[in-house]
């Protein structure tokens, strides 16, 4: 777990008992969740992509992609998907930076 999803954890901890973690490196999210997921942080399929990450700039920058395409990269490569992602009461925050998080609680 990188710095700023213990950072986040850490918050979500702070303001809550129930909670699940879901490592989505190790068990990836499917299409139909990050569809679910993008509604829920109120941004589109690019805004949640790690632009800087080896394989984008690779394979897919500077490309012209739909919101799908882009989704089922992501679904492919998890490791593309901005983290950590707190989700509550179907809201959801990117915890970059950790504080993102707090406006989930208040």
């Amino acid at each position: 777990m990188c710095s700023k999803s213990r950072q986040a954890l850490a918050i979500v901890e702070e303001n809550t008992s129930k909670f699940e973690i879901i490592e989505y490196l190790k068990n990836p999210l499917t299409v139909e969740e990050i569809k679910v997921l993008l509604p829920q942080l109120n941004i589109n399929a690019g805004e949640l992509v790690r632009t800087q990450e080896t394989i984008w700039k690779e394979d897919y920058k500077g490309k012209i992609l739909t919101d799908n395409e882009i989704i089922n990269i992501m679904a492919k490569n998890p490791k593309l998907i901005e983290r950590p992602i707190v989700e509550h009461n179907n809201k959801a925050v990117i915890g970059r930076p950790p504080e993102n998080v707090l406006s989930l609680f208040t």
